[in-house]
């Protein structure tokens, strides 16, 4: 098996970043994975005592379509992130700083409209991670489930709809889901993977219009019994893995 693309996601719910390579620490994500989020006014979070929170609780796309639209870029050594919108506005501030966070939530604020909720506060904290899962894990798709999906829909679904940190190949269709407490090496680092990924509403955005239409969640029940796609996995041993590196399942 091969790693074929790797991405991050540095701010929750927005564009994915194509990277080259990752560095991981045992117990930790790729760096800068969902290390930003816009927490809507009503969620409570306080980045004084960070806890876990389900994704409703912030800005994302299984209740924000339109944030699809926006393209995001972050520079991890000057600190600055970049958003810009179809319509030519945007935001470029330092997203370590408090003062370039505030500017940040007030663009995306204003992008959200009569979805934001409250007074939204755009969030960076050290070591936490806006994730959907409450470890921190990485995220693993088989490129052949994807494609066997697609030839019985009948259509194309994009990847990024599904928001992985690696695609791979050299895998039968589903062989992953086989896979929950096996261990792999996937580079220089070893994962353990824990369980499958139950898909949601996010994957009726399409990436490139920002639009619902589709309903993979929908569609996997119907063609095969189960609405996952893909596995996330946590790093039991540090190390490095990066695109065509080789892949190998290691067993229990």
């Amino acid at each position: 098996m091969r790693i074929e693309f790797l991405y991050r996601y540095p701010v929750k719910g927005l564009s994915a970043e194509a990277i080259e390579a990752a560095e991981v620490e045992e117990g930790g994500a790729i760096p800068w994975d969902r290390a930003f989020a816009l927490a809507q006014g009503d969620a409570g979070f306080d980045p004084a005592a960070p806890g876990w929170l389900p994704k409703a609780n912030f800005m994302c796309q299984a209740r924000n379509a339109r944030i699809a639209a926006l393209s995001s870029v972050f520079d991890p050594r000057s600190g600055q992130l970049m958003i810009r919108a179809p319509d030519g506005t945007g935001v470029a501030a330092n997203a370590l700083t408090e003062p370039g966070r505030a500017e940040i939530g007030a663009f995306l604020t204003s992008w959200l409209g009569e979805e934001a909720r409250g007074e939204p506060r755009f969030h960076y904290v050290p070591g936490h991670m806006f994730s959907d899962q409450r470890p921190k894990v990485v995220s693993l798709i088989n490129i052949a489930s994807l494609r066997d999906y697609e030839a019985k829909v009948g259509a194309r679904r994009h990847r990024r709809r599904f928001r992985a940190n690696v695609w791979f190949s050299g895998a039968p269709a589903w062989a992953e889901r086989d896979w929950v407490g096996q261990t792999l090496q996937l580079g220089g680092a070893t994962v353990r993977v824990v369980k499958g990924i139950v898909r949601c509403p996010a994957t009726q955005v399409n990436p490139e219009t920002a639009q619902r239409d589709a309903d993979p969640v929908a569609e996997l029940r119907e063609l095969y019994g189960h609405t996952e796609l893909g596995v996330h996995a946590e790093v039991i041993e540090a190390g490095r893995f990066a695109m065509g590196d080789a892949m190998e399942l290691l067993g229990d």
